[in-house]
């Protein structure tokens, strides 16, 4: 279809061409048909001239024959009366073909007159459109200049903004990383600070033990002494309350209350 188009518009331009050459061969036509028909008005005038200029002659001779009374001057009259009939003849003749010739004339000068007013016509129309085309697309280019004026208006603007919009989203994701780093750092500081206090607390807590240790380390043999010492003075009270027993079971047995002794002190 696009083909079919194509071929269809220029068959139309063509056409157009093959008008104006036409149109100007037309003119051309006319203009060649004016000045035959002048020119043939021209030489049936001229036909006229010498037609009314032979009558003229004609009469002249027959008045001149008519003034004499002889046979041969009868005879001069009958020949000019002859010849001023054909003379006459010829002149009507000529100028009815001049009155045919100058109506032609006339209205070819019409018909032309109307063409070229025509034509004029249409040129003037032809240039009022195009004035009023050339106008129109001036109108166009300056309402598509509006617009795209406006457009780029609107994309600077847009682009303002999308540049506004990416600063804050990066000042707010720079904002948010500071905020990030910040919390780590913080938390690492907070981490480390543990771990201080945690190896500060061990290293107490070691260094205690080391002395604890070192106490009871210390503690030990005295405390070994004591028992052993304690033990010593238990068996040696015990040795002796088995003695006396044993002494008290051999010694025969005695009437009243026994005297009482001396408490053995260990």
């Amino acid at each position: 279809m696009a083909a079919r188009k194509t071929k269809s518009v220029d068959a139309v331009a063509q056409l157009e061409k093959d008008l104006d050459t036409l149109k100007a061969q037309l003119k051309k036509a006319r203009t060649q048909q004016e000045a035959d028909a002048q020119k043939t008005v021209t030489a049936l005038n001229k036909e006229a001239t010498k037609a009314a200029t032979k009558v003229k002659s004609s009469r002249t001779k027959l008045a001149a024959a008519r003034k004499k009374k002889t046979a041969a001057a009868a005879r001069q009259a009958e020949a000019a009366k002859a010849a001023l009939a054909s003379a006459q003849t010829v002149h009507n003749k000529v100028k009815a073909e001049l009155a045919t010739a100058k109506q032609l004339l006339a209205e070819i000068k019409a018909s032309n007159k109307l063409a070229d007013e025509h034509d004029k016509a249409i040129a003037k129309a032809e240039a009022s459109m195009a004035k009023v085309q050339k106008a129109a697309a001036r109108k166009e280019a300056a309402k598509a200049k509006a617009a795209a004026k406006k457009a780029a208006a609107k994309a600077k603007v847009k682009a303002r903004k999308e540049a506004a919009r990416a600063k804050a989203a990066a000042k707010k994701a720079a904002a948010r990383q500071k905020a990030a780093a910040k919390k780590a750092a913080a938390k690492a500081k907070a981490k480390t600070k543990k771990a201080a206090a945690k190896a500060k607390s061990s290293s107490k807590k070691t260094a205690t033990k080391k002395a604890s240790t070192r106490k009871t380390a210390a503690k030990k043999p005295t405390a070994k002494k004591a028992t052993a010492k304690k033990s010593t003075a238990k068996k040696a009270v015990a040795k002796k309350r088995t003695a006396k027993k044993s002494a008290a079971k051999k010694a025969p047995a005695r009437r009243g209350r026994p005297r009482k002794k001396a408490a053995t002190t260990a």
